[in-house]
């Protein structure tokens, strides 16, 4: 597996959290439970992208600003689950909060996968794809 795999693999849980949640309503223990969920995959994830992808990608002037513009969002992204938190889930800014927050995931997603990915595609070679791969999924094993 390569790093494009891992990370395509882990996008999809995101996305299927944040379609779920918006669809759902009140302060009810499956929201909770879902909205932990989430923030806890985006906050691992976010970490263990920033180490095993993004701080190569740093490295290189072909993928510098697209990784830099990345960690940003991830930064947005953690700012909106802190207002998840500290809005009352009864209350309609709460989903409206979370449709903001889903919109930002899709979107940063979808930018990475569409743009990134390609870039990154020519700035690594085949060895470092498959090895950082492996230290991403290391990483998201014990901290899962």
């Amino acid at each position: 597996m390569n790093i494009f795999e891992a990370l395509r693999k882990d996008h999809e849980i995101q996305r299927d959290l944040c379609d779920q949640l918006v669809h759902t309503s009140g302060d009810t223990a499956l929201r909770k439970n879902m909205f932990n969920k989430l923030k806890h995959e985006l906050a691992i994830h976010a970490d263990a992208e920033e180490r095993h992808f993004y701080v190569p990608l740093i490295e290189s002037d072909l993928t510098q600003e697209k990784a830099r513009h990345s960690i940003a969002e991830h930064h947005e992204m953690d700012e909106l689950v802190e207002k998840l938190e500290e809005t009352d889930m009864d209350s309609s800014a709460w989903l409206k909060y979370m449709k903001e927050l889903a919109h930002q995931v899709e979107h940063h997603l979808d930018e990475e996968e569409q743009e990134v990915f390609q870039l990154a595609g020519k700035a690594l070679n085949e060895k470092e794809k498959s090895s950082l791969a492996k230290d991403y999924q290391e990483f998201m094993e014990q901290n899962r």
